[in-house]
């Protein structure tokens, strides 16, 4: 079985490989002449920030929890991955826009092409290698989710940005590639503007899938659904407890959940008891769910709890409504 990478590992290949590429890339786009090289220098610089920011809001969720963040910091990381997405969309995708539109109103014929092709070469067997290992870490990470849905899901933002991030510099690639050459058999070069044009719209889709998922994250997203029924589940199985009613769950970071259960003890305990019941419980949710770092157990009965869901279900109608 191949070994995983970790978080941080997987980040630190993408950064020294983004790195290496952007510098060969701008050095043959200035020698080369050609728009779509150096919107691709821009792209792998811009992704070499983004690397940077990453493994920034990595060190940040880190922190332990203090009193000023007692649920700690991991939300940092869901922050500094919103950040990478408008940078893409600012920086990258303007730049390789920019200077696609401008050599399609200036067009200059490309000098030595075959430079381009052998830089392209190397850049996808680099962008391949880093491609190759954040799928694999995403494969192993999914379970038996689909695709779509895992990245849907995904509470840890690193991997799926650093997959989407190389999927869009592999697709970038061949638009140059498909470009240069077009503009060279035809003798045309508005067509490596073209490509330049094309790398660009492609950065603009991948950076609002980024900020619609990290956004989501940065907002509030729900736990897992089989945390949530795990939680439900064994607050369920403790003799004092008469009905587990359900639970309200907030993902704070990769690893960090906070959860709020809604649960009905028998009348006959006393208050001893029922503290003695919600140790057992936190306990035993904290072993099976190490993520879970703060759970508050509301006693409620069935009824009101079901009042409070309807309550929630009703305001999110409305809400939809509200939405353009």
């Amino acid at each position: 079985m191949p070994r995983k990478l970790t978080t941080h590992k997987l980040v630190y290949l993408a950064l020294a490989s983004n790195l290496a590429i952007a510098v060969i890339k701008f050095l043959a786009g200035g020698f080369t002449g050609s728009s779509a090289m150096i919107s691709e220098g821009v792209h792998s610089l811009v992704d070499t920030l983004n690397e940077v920011l990453l493994l920034y809001g990595l060190k940040r969720a880190g922190k332990p929890a203090d009193p000023g963040h007692p649920f700690g910091y991991g939300r940092e990381l869901y922050f500094w991955s919103f950040i990478v997405a408008l940078l893409v969309l600012a920086l990258g995708a303007g730049a390789a826009l920019y200077e696609g539109v401008d050599h399609l109103r200036n067009p200059e014929p490309m000098r030595n092409p075959l430079i381009n092709y052998l830089v392209l070469a190397a850049s996808f067997a680099c962008e391949g290698v880093s491609w190759w290992a954040a799928f694999r870490a995403f494969r192993m990470a999914k379970g038996a989710q689909g695709y779509f849905d895992a990245f849907r899901s995904s509470k840890d933002p690193t991997t799926f940005t650093v997959l989407l991030e190389d999927s869009a510099a592999l697709l970038g690639l061949l638009i140059a590639a498909v470009g240069i050459a077009a503009a060279q058999v035809l003798g045309m070069p508005q067509f490596d503007a073209l490509a330049s044009i094309g790398i660009g719209i492609v950065l603009v889709v991948s950076s609002m899938f980024l900020a619609r998922e990290t956004k989501e994250l940065l907002i509030g997203e729900l736990a897992h659904p089989q945390v949530r029924e795990s939680i439900i589940r064994i607050a369920g199985t403790d003799q004092d407890v008469r009905s587990a009613n359900g639970v309200l769950t907030v993902q704070m970071g990769p690893h960090q959940v906070f959860a709020a259960l809604s649960a009905e003890f028998h009348d006959a305990l006393n208050t001893t008891q029922i503290e003695q019941c919600v140790n057992r419980i936190e306990s035993a949710i904290k072993q099976a769910h190490p993520d879970v770092v703060a759970l508050f157990i509301k006693p409620q009965t069935l009824e009101v709890w079901r009042l409070r869901v309807g309550l929630l279900a009703a305001n999110e109608s409305k809400g939809s409504e509200a939405d353009p």
